[in-house]
Order: C-alpha cells, then structure tokens, then sequence
C-alpha cells in the first residue's frame, strides 16, 4: 500500500485546481494581456448597500410637457376614404338620414380618392387635409346662397384613411384607427388588451418613418415617466418585445440550477434561490453567495460582484431586499469539505484500481517463489 502514496499525492497535487467545482478559474495566455481582476468591482450585499439601492431606484414623477401640449391642440384632419356626416338644420332634404338599415358610416359623404365630396347645390368640395371645423365653413359660405343662414354641422361617421399598427406580445394585436381623439403610446397598447404574460414591458418599440426608438412602459406604469408616453401618428408600428432574453441564471450548490424568467416585477435574490430549491445545505457555503452582473457599457469595468454572507440565517432578509436585474448569475460556492470530498471521489476509483493491480502483483511473486 505504500507505492500508492505518491500516486495519490501526485493526483491530489495535478488534480486540486481543476476539479474543484467553482474554486478556480484557469489562466492562460489572456491573463498576461489582461487582468480580468482589476475589471471587476467586488461589493458586500448590506444594509448600506440596499439603502444606497433604493435611493438610486427612487425616481420623481417625470411631466411629458410636449404630449401634453400636443394633445391639447390636435385636431383631426380629414383624408381620402374617411366618412363625413353632413347635417343641415331644419332642411331634411339636404341631409342623408341614417335609417335602421343602415349606419351613419353607410349614409354618410365618403371621401373620394381624389380628395373630395359632393354635396346637393354645392357640388364638389376638395376636403382632403382639412379639420371639419374648416368643411363647415366652407359649406355654410356656399350654401348661404341658396339658403339664408344655414346651420350645419360636420362630423367624422367612420375614420377609415389613418391607422397604426400594435404588434408583438399583446392580447390582440391588429391594426387602431386614428380618430378625433388622441391615441398615444399607452392607449394603443391598452385598445390592444394590454401586453401579454411573456411580455418585456421594458422594450416596446415604436417605428416611424424608418427610425426604431425604444419606450418603457416599467418606466411609465412604476416611476410616472411620461416621457415613454407620445402621441401616435399616422403608419406608427409599436412592437411589444417578448421577455426570453430577461432572464435571472441560478448556478451552483442550488437543488435545481435553473435560469428565471423576468415577470412585471422585480425578483430579489431569495426569491431566486427559492425558485431555485434554495441552497443545499450540506455542500453549499453560505458566505459564498454571489451575484454577478454585467458592468454597464459606459464603464470601465467588466462586471460587478455582490456577494451575501448566509452563514447568520437572518442575513436572509438582505437577500429578499437585494433585487436582481436581467441577465444576472446568481452563484452558490461549494464549501471547503465538499469539495475535498469530491476530489476524494473522483480520486478513489483510481486509487482502488491501482490497489487491487498491485495485490495482484505480489500474490504473482509469491506464487513464482
């Protein structure tokens, strides 16, 4: 048995810094041009690290100004393939009923492709461009001279010509008229039935005339950002992203590895772990819980580390106020035991083989003497 020492000593020596799960990281060529430490930024999950946390995360409600103002001035313009409803008070005879057969839509003046409408003693009017304000006064100037001050009004029966498009992760997604009431970004999506469970209420897209800018809708429903708000125009295509990219990926001494799915509401480190079936008790070290998180572009750094010290069960409550981010990796070390064990694992197969080849060898010996 005493030859076996140095093959197990040799093992344990060649072994110890590859088959240890998460104690090492292997270097190369790369670290010689970079090192990868000094791009990392290590941080311990505290009271004063939550604190600062939630202070950054508290955000002032944000007036859109311009929506605002917009909205107060729109005004619907009339196009090609909209319907007009023409009435002129107290002369029936100008004015198309609607009947129970049919709607004011199919009584109505439709605007021809050209742009313009007939009407009886006017003859054509070009209305393409114009408010209905702006049709009436014409009308009541042309029909003045037939009729002595002629009431009418002028409204839109159906709004056919200007639409936008609500597609992606939404209940019904389809085409939304654009009528005499302002349809924003927000309205849209509501008319849509709202965004659907695997929706990223953080991406929504909104493209026009060629050019994509992003909106969040998180930022408008949580933090009262109305600048992710804006008023729609006409051919405007707002896509709701899916949420498969915003993800959470819990690794490690956990029960059940697993990557998680981002919901509408934040998920705290405990919750990840829960999901997770927590972490395993006997092989798990509890002053190893980390959270690794991408750095921003903007920074110098690679990434950030923020690690939890589990070993005081009621650290566990930091956990739940510590919340994590898309794309973070949740990281459970094993302890120092368990690994020993793991290297005496994968150490014994090949110790025993060894032993039972060596006995065999000396009983041969014994057998020739």
């Amino acid at each position: 048995m005493k030859h076996l020492i140095p093959v197990i000593t040799l093992a344990l020596l060649t072994s110890g810094c590859t088959i240890v799960p998460g104690s090492h990281v292997p270097t190369g060529k790369a670290e010689a041009d970079v090192d990868l430490q000094d791009r990392i930024e290590y941080f311990a999950i505290t009271p004063q690290l939550i604190a600062q946390q939630r202070a950054a995360a508290t955000r002032e409600p944000v007036l859109n100004q311009a929506l605002e103002q917009e909205i107060r001035n729109y005004d619907y313009v009339v196009h090609p393939g909209d319907v007009l409803s023409i009435t002129v008070w107290d002369h029936p005879e100008l004015t198309i009923p609607a009947g129970s057969e049919r709607g004011a839509a199919e009584a109505g003046n439709w605007v021809h492709s050209d742009g313009t409408i007939f009407y009886p003693y006017v003859g054509t009017v070009e209305v393409a461009g114009l408010k209905v304000t702006e049709i009436r006064d014409i009308l009541r100037e042309r029909l003045a001279e037939y009729i002595e001050s002629p009431q009418i009004d002028v409204t839109v029966a159906a709004f056919r010509s200007k639409r936008v498009y609500v597609t992606g992760e939404v209940s019904q997604p389809g085409t939304l008229p654009i009528t005499n009431i302002p349809l924003t970004l927000l309205e849209a999506i509501s008319a849509a039935g709202g965004v659907t469970d695997i929706a990223d209420w953080t991406d929504v897209t909104l493209t026009r005339n060629g050019e994509t800018r992003r909106y969040s809708l998180r930022e408008l429903y949580t933090a009262g950002n109305t600048e992710q708000n804006l008023l729609l125009r006409p051919n405007d295509i707002v896509h709701v992203a899916r949420n498969d990219a915003a993800k959470v990926f819990v690794l490690g001494e956990v029960n059940e590895p697993q990557s998680i799915l981002f919901g509408r509401s934040d998920i705290s480190l405990a919750e990840a772990l829960a999901e997770a079936g927590g972490y395993t008790q006997i092989t798990a070290d509890a002053n190893g819980i980390f959270v690794i998180r991408q750095a921003p572009p903007e920074s110098e750094e690679l990434a950030y580390v923020f690690q939890l010290d589990a070993r005081n069960a009621t650290a566990l409550v930091l956990a739940d106020q510590f919340s994590l981010q898309p794309r973070d990796i949740v990281f459970v070390t094993a302890a120092p035991l368990a690994r020993w064990n793991r290297i005496i694992a994968q150490i014994m197969p090949t110790a025993q083989a060894l032993y039972f080849l060596g006995r065999a060898d000396e009983e041969l010996i014994r057998a020739d003497d």
